[in-house]
């Protein structure tokens, strides 16, 4: 059975969000450094942030090679706990690598009290887009995703438009992160979520720091199951966004 966001989540992320990647914060001696990775965490929530992602590009991808994923994981959870039982407030956790991997993070980040999952393409350059579909409804039992489309210069590939219908088509997706830095790509991405019956139900959330604001005020005009829409990017999820965070709130 998929998995599914509490109403008011469901909400919030529909409606449109600023969510940062959160950074990791690192001793002189390259450790991590608790206290200033929970006061980050602080800056986000009083920023006015719907929410954070954890364990993404911007928190480094190499903390599984070092045993940190469930502590980072741990500590933003600890710090948000409380804001998250006061208002709708989006905890995503990046989770990466084959199957086997991808469930077992998304199984951690759901003890830990996460609502969704970025699932990255990253580091599968050899498995096929009904591999990446088979990985996404795996973790979908588990958690609600949100698919990422990731530039090929760090790691991502290209993604046609008929895995995005096919994403959208699956009952846990809930939005995908747009950050191919392509413009057509960007559009594939689009027509493809708008392909699906689901369509309306996926959230886009841009993630192309390059064309932020354009994504952001953009009708894309798209064909669907029902006739011709207008789709918009209602928010981002962004490593841009991980400065500055108020202003964006108050621009959104």
């Amino acid at each position: 059975m998929a998995a599914t966001l509490a109403a008011e989540t469901a909400a919030l992320l529909h409606r449109g969000t600023v969510i940062p990647a959160h950074p990791l914060a690192l001793t002189a001696d390259r450790t991590l450094d608790e206290r200033r990775q929970r006061a980050l965490t602080r800056y986000y929530l009083e920023a006015g942030a719907g929410g954070i992602a954890v364990g993404v590009h911007t928190t480094q991808f190499a903390i599984r090679e070092h045993g940190l994923f469930r502590r980072v994981l741990e500590l933003a959870a600890q710090e948000s706990g409380t804001v998250a039982a006061e208002r709708p407030f989006l905890r995503v956790a990046g989770v990466a690598g084959p199957v086997r991997q991808a469930v077992q993070e998304t199984a951690t980040a759901r003890e830990l009290g996460y609502d969704a999952v970025l699932v990255s393409p990253a580091g599968l350059p050899h498995v096929t887009t009904e591999d990446l579909l088979d990985r996404s409804a795996a973790v979908g039992e588990i958690l609600p995703v949100i698919g990422f489309y990731l530039q090929e210069a760090v790691g991502g590939r290209e993604l046609p438009r008929a895995y995005w219908h096919a994403l959208a088509d699956q009952e846990s997706t809930v939005a995908v992160k747009a950050a191919p830095f392509d413009r057509y790509r960007t559009l594939e991405l689009v027509q493809g979520v708008a392909d699906s019956a689901r369509g309306q139900e996926v959230a886009l959330y841009t993630g192309n720091d390059d064309n932020i604001v354009a994504d952001l005020l953009t009708p894309y005009h798209v064909t669907t199951p029902a006739g011709p829409a207008v789709r918009r990017f209602v928010g981002g999820l962004l490593g841009h966004w991980a400065v500055w965070t108020r202003s964006a709130v108050r621009l959104l």
